[in-house]
């Protein structure tokens, strides 16, 4: 087999818009006809920019290759230009071109990926959900409301879903790490306390935050809702630093969970060699694909640390997470966006029932993309899959984190 063919779909979900503005879909064909899927998570530049460089990521260090060669690939685009070192958009470009080498490699093989990566080690997996408000539920009032909080958390339990994450604790920003204000402090107890209240011990609670606070913000946050019980507070400082993260992670009792903004092992590396995470969120369109992310799971069982993969992005990744999650030892759970858009790009070939996935059986990532669907929603804006805010945040105002969706 020889990769021969690159082509590169930026399908935009419809309203409202959960898993981002856009998804950066690429499939690759061999010169026998075998077509693999994977998905890019890589928001530095837009999807134009991002469409230059996985072609040049992909003709300079893939195209003619057997893409069973991986290894051999990765080292190419990791070193690339007298690199070697981690380098967010070359790597989130490599990421989503390595997870349609392992679909190939499992189509040309009739096998799924996970029996390649280690084989069934869980045969369901445990999701978890984010709290998006119901249809009739007022916009941004839901952002700042504990009571339609707690009262989604419940319906998501009543439906079989074991955990569940929100993120009341306000913005995130272009300044770095702030101290969040004491209503922002008031309003995440209350979150975490009406929800705990709502579910009782049917689920988990996961904090979610976005790197926003210093590491005595952070502090202070913790210990305000630790008596809730929370099972992680996700990124509380932000993610460049892992000795800030570490004494988050051993200054106050919630466990700190991160990832989803590092690329490759090497970055992953001192998170576990200085204690700063109980839990790791790689996104596999970002952290180096489905082989990156194995590693990376390896290296967290030496520190006895739990892998909950992230996925704010399209259903391509989240196959991917899959295959990651079916042959790990150490998953904790897999992140889950449940929307009708999401089911019908894969054409349901991945299942969710009562809060946990089934995984796939078919050969490769065990889905099968619809492509004309994908190209009917094409991305016509001009704002990143995310958007960090560049005001400060406010202690004389309420703030709000509006979910990662577009206005």
């Amino acid at each position: 087999m020889k990769l021969a063919d690159l082509d590169i779909i930026v399908t935009s979900p419809p309203a409202p818009g959960w898993g981002g503005r856009y998804w950066i879909l690429v499939k690759l064909t061999t010169a026998c006809g075998i077509t693999g899927w994977g998905e890019v998570y890589a928001a530095s530049v837009g999807p134009e920019a991002m469409r230059a460089v996985i072609a040049d990521v992909f003709a300079r260090h893939m195209a003619g290759e057997n893409p069973e060669n991986i290894e051999l690939m990765f080292r190419r685009a990791y070193s690339a230009g007298f690199t070697q070192r981690p380098d967010l958009t070359v790597i989130g470009a490599f990421s989503g071109l390595e997870m349609a080498c392992w679909d190939i490699i499992g189509k040309a093989r009739e096998r799924p990926v996970w029996a390649m990566i280690g084989g069934r080690t869980n045969e369901r997996l445990r999701a978890y959900t984010y709290l998006y408000p119901e249809e009739g539920m007022a916009l941004p009032e839901f952002w700042n409301s504990a009571e339609m909080a707690a009262e989604v958390a419940l319906k998501r339990v009543e439906e079989g879903w074991t955990a569940v994450k929100f993120d009341p604790a306000g913005p995130y920003t272009v300044r770095g790490g702030h101290e969040p204000s004491m209503s922002d402090i008031s309003r995440s107890v209350a979150f975490c306390e009406q929800i705990r209240a709502a579910v009782g011990d049917r689920a988990d609670l996961l904090f979610g935050t976005h790197g926003q606070f210093s590491v005595s913000g952070a502090l202070r946050m913790g210990r305000a809702i630790a008596h809730t019980g929370p099972l992680w507070f996700e990124e509380p400082v932000p993610p460049d630093n892992a000795a800030a993260m570490a004494k988050v992670a051993g200054g106050q009792p919630v466990p700190v969970a991160t990832g989803e903004r590092l690329t490759t092992k090497a970055e992953f590396a001192p998170v576990l060699r200085q204690g700063a995470a109980h839990i790791l969120q790689p996104a596999l369109g970002r952290v180096g694909g489905i082989g990156e992310a194995r590693k990376v799971a390896a290296m967290a069982e030496v520190y006895n640390v739990t892998v909950a993969p992230h996925l704010y992005a399209g259903p391509v990744e989240f196959a991917a997470n899959i295959a990651l999650g079916v042959a790990i030892p150490n998953l904790l759970m897999v992140e889950c966006i449940e929307t009708a858009f999401h089911r019908a790009l894969v054409k349901g070939t991945i299942r969710v029932e009562e809060g946990h996935v089934i995984p796939p059986e078919g050969p490769g990532l065990g889905i099968e993309v619809d492509e004309a669907l994908a190209r009917a929603h094409p991305w016509e804006g001009d704002g990143l899959h995310l958007e960090m805010q560049d005001g400060p945040c406010r202690y004389d105002a309420p703030n709000a984190f509006e979910g990662g969706a577009p206005r």
